[in-house]
């Protein structure tokens, strides 16, 4: 007899074989962050206490997709920040929670995509959505702008998510805001807001473009 799990993933996978398009899979390498009961039990307490969703596993329903820069420029360190299962220092983020912010995917300068976390494992990696959202984190900054290697990356690695799942936005971390008071919006502490950048608008609406959808970012119905 199948457990849950197991049911999950096999309803996911009937899904992305039914889906009208198929999408072809990037090339992903495999760069684990630890994954253990305590990060398990940690991003269910998250689920529960900051989103108020109730789990049984730590795993989502992806819906949308959030793209950030990571503000450094290395692979190695960006990994390395995600790996420990506890958020070490940042006291305005472990107010929320001590489960440490992490991503499912990393995409590297000259476009190289790496994978943390399997895609419908809960990460930590933005206010209000993490419930139903794949977090893909870009290396760069302000300083230094995303290349079109990654803008490439992100357009098949989000044209192949959208093959599998029902995803119905993609957004940068810097446009997470308008979705409160909707629907979409699961954060039980209205005060807890952060103001982010990443990664501006130009990028967003390129990579919305090249997604096939609408340049600007359509703002969901209020409750």
């Amino acid at each position: 007899m199948l457990n849950k799990y197991e049911i999950y993933l096999l309803l996911l996978c009937t899904f992305g074989c039914l889906t009208s398009k198929a999408q072809k899979k990037p090339v992903i390498y495999k760069r684990p962050i630890t994954w253990t009961s305590e990060r398990e039990r940690l991003s269910l307490e998250y689920l529960l206490k900051r989103h108020g969703v109730h789990a049984d596993t730590a795993l989502i329903i992806p819906r949308m997709v959030v793209v950030h820069w990571t503000g450094n420029m290395s692979v190695n360190a960006t990994i390395k920040t995600f790996d420990p299962v506890r958020l070490p220092g940042r006291k305005d983020l472990q107010t929320a929670s001590t489960l440490n912010v992490s991503t499912q995917f990393v995409i590297a300068r000259n476009g190289t995509i790496y994978q943390l976390l399997p895609e419908n494992f809960f990460a930590r990696h933005t206010i209000g959505l993490n419930y139903c959202a794949i977090g893909i984190e870009n290396i760069g900054s302000a300083k230094n702008p995303l290349t079109e290697a990654q803008l490439r990356s992100n357009t098949k690695l989000i044209k192949y998510l959208r093959s599998k799942y029902a995803i119905e936005y993609v957004i940068g971390h810097h446009e997470y805001q308008v979705f409160t008071g909707t629907i979409w919006w699961k954060e039980m502490n209205p005060t807890y807001i952060t103001a982010k950048t990443d990664p501006g608008d130009k990028f967003m609406q390129s990579l919305r473009l090249r997604l096939g959808l609408d340049k600007q970012l359509k703002i969901p119905h209020l409750l």
